[in-house]
């Protein structure tokens, strides 16, 4: 039976109900428990630059954003309980207002072993304009172009902490899918695409069950990080039936190594990866250095140079774009009182097939607000890219953030 979005808040509802009413009265037996309570209330309004390739589409977006987090520690930090919720109402895409649990687990510490239980959200990598070797996660695409933000992931985790470096173990019973914009969203395609909860190698469904492994240390300067997972991979295909185009999900084994060398003021960073399924099997590398000019001129400025070059043997239909390009940026951080950053850079393609312009930078303003900015500028994209059809999308962010 496929799984609809009522039937995932559902049993989302009831897990969280079970987990209450396990947590509440072992908390409340604690007489050293630390507290964390935090809630995030963001204003946001996309404006893109062109009127969009498809009726319905606006220029101006507005959205409300909600995240509420709580931390809980005890026994000295070696038990701990983490909820982070989300929920976002779009004014024009309906399929971009949207909850998820963030993070709903609960971890405890026994030595050199680590286990916890439930949602998480897992990071791995080490390069800026692409994290080929994040792959526990599913991207929650209605939040974001670049793919940087996450759903939560459902789990079990256990980790060793020796000598040899650190061992991470994950099953993973469930495969969040993407949402994709509706009809009124932009970064669409011509047609809207459907999640669909059946892998392209047999009738699985969501409740698949996937495996990773991870292995990290470090020599010195050098920390190094090699991966496995199998499983329902995190990013789609496309099935095309009758005009109707449909989001599927292949059983893939993929095998990551991800690389930093610290030498002073500069860094080295590799990410590889190995992909194998029965419809598709590639390569991809993200390879760069950042070089950081400390206190310029003693003004407390931090001025970080990017340079990075990724490779993708799907050639222009990596999803990402990002096949035989070149990434060059600069981070600004002026360690003032206000946290103010930026962020710039462009990806340029090596085969004359355009350029992607990114910039985002924020500031508090106060002790509780603050202020993000955000933009993306696609030019010169040719039609055998997948890019192509966001072609018009290029846009400007602005976010007003309170903090409570």
């Amino acid at each position: 039976m496929t799984m609809n979005r009522t039937t995932v808040w559902s049993r989302s509802g009831v897990v969280l109900c079970l987990f209450w009413l396990w947590a509440t009265p072992t908390l409340q037996a604690q007489s050293t428990l630390e507290k964390d309570l935090q809630l995030e209330i963001e204003l946001e309004n996309r404006f893109f630059f062109k009127e969009g390739l498809h009726p319905g589409q606006e220029r101006n977006y507005l959205s409300l954003g909600i995240q509420p987090e709580l931390g809980l520690e005890w026994k000295n930090g070696d038990r701990r309980i983490q909820v982070s919720l989300f929920f976002r109402w779009d004014q024009q895409d309906n399929r971009r207002t949207h909850f998820d649990i963030r993070e709903l687990y609960y971890q405890q510490v026994n030595d050199k072993w680590e286990w916890s239980i439930g949602f998480k959200k897992i990071f791995w990598g080490v390069t800026e304009s692409a994290h080929l070797v994040d792959i526990i996660n599913q991207t929650d695409q209605p939040e974001g172009f670049d793919g940087e933000q996450k759903l939560g992931q459902p789990m079990f985790q256990a980790s060793l902490l020796t000598n040899k470096g650190t061992f991470d173990f994950f099953y993973l019973p469930y495969t969040p899918r993407r949402q994709f914009p509706g009809s009124a969203g932009r970064f669409r395609f011509p047609q809207e695409i459907e999640r669909n909860d059946v892998s392209v190698d047999s009738d699985l469904k969501s409740w698949y069950p996937s495996f990773a492994l991870r292995w990290s240390h470090y020599f010195g300067p050098v920390d190094v990080g090699v991966s496995n997972f199998y499983g329902v991979g995190r990013e789609p295909l496309f099935k095309v039936d009758n005009q109707q185009v449909t989001a599927v999900y292949p059983i893939i084994n993929q095998t990551g190594v991800d690389l930093q060398l610290t030498s002073g003021p500069m860094l080295w960073k590799f990410e590889g990866i190995y992909r194998y399924a029965d419809f598709q099997d590639f390569t991809a590398m993200a390879v760069g250095l950042e070089y950081t000019f400390s206190n310029v001129a003693a003004s407390g400025l931090d001025i970080g140079l990017l340079g990075e070059y990724l490779f993708d043997s799907r050639d222009d239909q990596a999803l990402s774009n990002l096949n035989n390009d070149v990434f060059l940026g600069v981070r600004l951080a002026f360690n003032d009182t206000q946290s103010s950053e930026l962020l710039a850079g462009t990806a340029i393609d090596l085969d004359g097939k355009g350029i992607f312009i990114s910039a985002e930078g924020s500031r508090r303003i106060g002790d509780n607000w603050k202020m993000s900015l955000e933009s993306r500028i696609f030019s010169g994209i040719e039609e055998d890219q997948l890019a192509f059809f966001f072609r018009e999308d290029s846009f400007l962010l602005l976010k007003l953030s309170k903090f409570f």
